[in-house]
């Protein structure tokens, strides 16, 4: 593969592991400094791309560097909340978080995950099992869901219900979002972002996020790439429609404890 070729390949798949490096880490900017390391390493030793499969590629050696940091979030000035998540993160079983998104937010099959983290398959996926189980054990709150389809809204509710959580309810646009918030203050929002009335289930967001403080998001939508551009802030949890239960229930499970979705700004 050329120089041009390998760069072409590489920024196909780079709004992916930024996706799941803000999921992994629960910060775009610390996902973003762990995607831009992982860059800089293979423009430094091109070999570390040979004979791999650029999506397995660009995932394993995103993992060398995240393993070798010894850091698994970003530093500095912390939210009470995100104190907390990361003082749960510290108990967690070591790499089971990042198998368990390999599995389920990207989709890699258990030999793919294993290439990627260097392991055994049968490693791979022992520690996505371990990953659902401490991750069952977090706590349960109120989710709010935005979704304009029906059939849609009530499979989310259902997997959210049988979680263990309380759902205030569903709102099918921008105004009905609001209101309902206002209602019952969500630990947690599901939201899509084409909304029945034409609005914007991202301008939703960002007001309730700017009159209610910091809640937890996880959008869910056909569109993923709206949001995956890298020009503005994103969330730290992005599931692409049609999703699975399994998908659904593990996002949802770290966001209720590693609530530190930022702001999305719309242009």
């Amino acid at each position: 593969m050329t120089a041009a070729d390998l760069a072409q390949s590489i920024s196909r798949e780079l709004p992916y592991l930024r996706r799941y490096a803000r999921a992994l880490t629960g910060s775009q900017t610390a996902g973003d400094n762990y995607a831009a390391a992982t860059l800089e390493a293979i423009l430094t030793d091109r070999s570390l791309m040979d004979g791999e499969d650029t999506r397995l590629g660009l995932f394993r050696t995103f993992h060398a560097i995240w393993q070798s940091s010894g850091q698994p979030v970003e530093l500095g000035a912390q939210s009470p909340r995100e104190a907390r998540a990361q003082a749960h993160m510290r108990g967690l079983t070591p790499n089971s978080r990042e198998a368990l998104l390999l599995r389920t937010i990207e989709e890699l099959r258990y030999d793919q995950i294993a290439q990627v983290m260097q392991c055994p398959q049968a490693e791979a996926e022992e520690l996505v099992q371990i990953a659902l189980n401490e991750m069952g054990q977090a706590l349960t709150g109120k989710v709010m869901v935005i979704e304009d389809e029906t059939i849609i809204a009530m499979d989310l509710k259902g997997i959210v219900q049988a979680m263990g959580h309380e759902v205030t309810g569903i709102a099918r646009t921008h105004a009905a979002a609001v209101d309902l918030a206002h209602q019952s203050r969500p630990d947690l929002i599901l939201a899509d972002i084409q909304l029945a009335d034409g609005s914007s289930g991202i301008e939703a967001v960002n007001e309730l996020l700017a009159s209610m403080g910091d809640i937890p998001v996880i959008f869910i939508t056909a569109f993923p790439e709206r949001l995956l551009t890298g020009d503005r802030p994103e969330p730290a949890f992005l599931i692409s429609k049609p999703y699975s239960e399994e998908q659904v229930r593990s996002a949802v499970s770290q966001a209720m404890f590693f609530a530190s979705t930022e702001g999305l700004a719309v242009s």
